[in-house]
């Protein structure tokens, strides 16, 4: 249990510190680029390590530490909730529906290619 933690620990310090990164290089006012891509590209990733982990490809570790690690804190949901309400705050009624759109409709669909691509790559 322990060993499991420190895996979830280690990998939630890498994907946080990544998130951050995103978020400096594609800092921007006018809309939340950053938070947008990292939760699509965690999508997409988490849609893979799934299929991987159900097909014993990764043992429970390597899962651990990629997908609630590292994905878990490179993903938001509530930078997402907040950021959205920020928007609706300042009047950006638009931006915010856009925003909560294409987040709803790409973040599964892309969990679903990434679920898709694994399927192909391990059957």
């Amino acid at each position: 249990m322990l060993q499991h933690v420190g895996l979830v620990a280690v990998g939630g310090a890498i994907g946080a510190t990544l998130r951050y990164l995103l978020g400096v290089w594609f800092s921007t006012d006018s809309f939340p680029y950053s938070t947008l891509s990292v939760n699509l590209i965690g999508s997409f990733l988490l849609g893979v390590l799934t299929v991987a982990a159900s097909h014993n490809f990764v043992s429970t570790n390597v899962a651990l530490l990629l997908g609630t690690g590292i994905l878990g804190a490179f993903t938001t949901m509530s930078t997402f909730s907040v950021e959205t309400i920020q928007m609706f705050d300042q009047g950006h009624t638009v931006s915010a529906f856009l925003y909560v759109g294409l987040t709803m409709l790409f973040c599964p669909l892309l969990a679903l290619l990434g679920w898709v691509f694994g399927e192909s790559y391990w059957p």
